[in-house]
């Protein structure tokens, strides 16, 4: 059954939490083709669904997110599924529950809530009101499946976290957001992560947590923390595993455990609380966040250059905030798990 306190309990009780990792990259690993919607496994694959929860919680994991990521109803209508939106997020949440239930401790079923992939309105043909019902409609499927919290990722709009959070008060659940930065250090609708700290403040139905998610690389993510830093809410931090590398036919992440074991200290240090990685991190990458997080004391807040010294130089000069990024524009373009 759902337990909504989980997460506040947890954040009340540590001082960092151990979320997942890549969702897509360990799907397409167990032989998921590019193009097909990872919801449909849900139903047809369900012991894979299973097995990816499975070895997150098994690497250490305190959170993981459902494999509802594109579980809308404008996501799925590209694979004539939206009128399935309901049965795919409660099924994905129910295996969720089961994998958490059985660990033997406490370990979050977060409801993974992605972009609509629409633009919204006045530049785009998506309102305000389609907007909260998708998210509305996902969020009661997540939570009839058992979900603790909805998690809205991936998102570039701020228009598109304010309806994910009006769903989540609508559906009576707790939820968190992270953006991804990926424009000079903006979101690709220009806002910057000074933007994002005073928005999730000022949101009628408050996150429990919110912060950054994929993006570029780490050191960028780490940056882009970094800006979260006037907030009194809990950061979270989820950056891919270094760079995407085309190899084989395949698109690999160069990070190593030992460079995301670095990262996941230096989030900590950086002011986040709860701590996983996006794009390319693997079961093997958790192990060994784990195992840096609970053996290397907390440090202090690192300056850019111990970031780029352990993990790598930034994409761009600017982090966005200094008015030197790119402003917001239209794009069709979205960013995908």
């Amino acid at each position: 059954m759902t337990n909504t306190n989980a997460l506040s309990r947890l954040l009340a009780e540590r001082d960092w939490i151990l979320a997942d990792g890549a969702t897509g990259t360990q799907l397409f690993n167990m032989g998921l083709s590019a193009g097909d919607p990872p919801e449909l496994w849900n139903v047809d694959h369900p012991d894979r669904i299973r097995r990816l929860y499975s070895e997150a919680v098994d690497a250490g994991s305190d959170l993981f997110l459902t494999n509802t990521f594109g579980g809308n109803a404008s996501r799925l209508k590209l694979h004539n599924a939206q009128d399935r939106v309901f049965e795919l997020n409660r099924v994905a949440a129910e295996i969720g529950r089961d994998v958490a239930d059985a660990s033997g401790r406490v370990v979050v079923v977060a409801g993974s809530m992605g972009p609509t992939g629409d633009i919204m309105a006045p530049m785009g043909t998506l309102t305000h009101e389609s907007a909260v019902e998708m998210f509305h409609e996902q969020a009661e499927g997540l939570k009839a499946g058992g979900a603790d919290v909805l998690w809205s990722e991936t998102i570039s709009a701020p228009e598109e976290l304010k309806a994910a959070s009006e769903a989540a008060k609508l559906a009576g659940m707790p939820w968190c957001g992270t953006m991804s930065f990926d424009t000079a250090g903006r979101t690709m609708m220009g806002l910057t992560s000074a933007g994002l700290a005073k928005l999730a403040d000022r949101l009628p139905q408050k996150p429990l947590a919110f912060g950054a998610n994929c993006g570029v690389g780490s050191s960028d993510l780490l940056r882009t923390v970094l800006g979260f830093s006037d907030s009194d809410l809990a950061v979270i931090a989820k950056g891919n595993a270094g760079i995407p590398k085309f190899h084989d036919g395949h698109i690999h992440y160069d990070g190593t455990p030992e460079l995301m074991a670095d990262y996941a200290c230096l989030a900590r240090d950086c002011g986040a609380t709860i701590i996983g990685g996006c794009c390319g991190t693997t079961p093997k990458h958790l192990r060994t966040m784990r195992a840096a997080l609970e053996s290397r004391p907390r440090g202090p807040r690192p300056t850019l250059e111990q970031i780029t010294e352990a993990l790598g130089g930034f994409s761009s000069e600017s982090d966005g905030t200094d008015g030197a990024g790119p402003a917001a524009r239209v794009t069709r373009r979205r960013a995908r798990s």
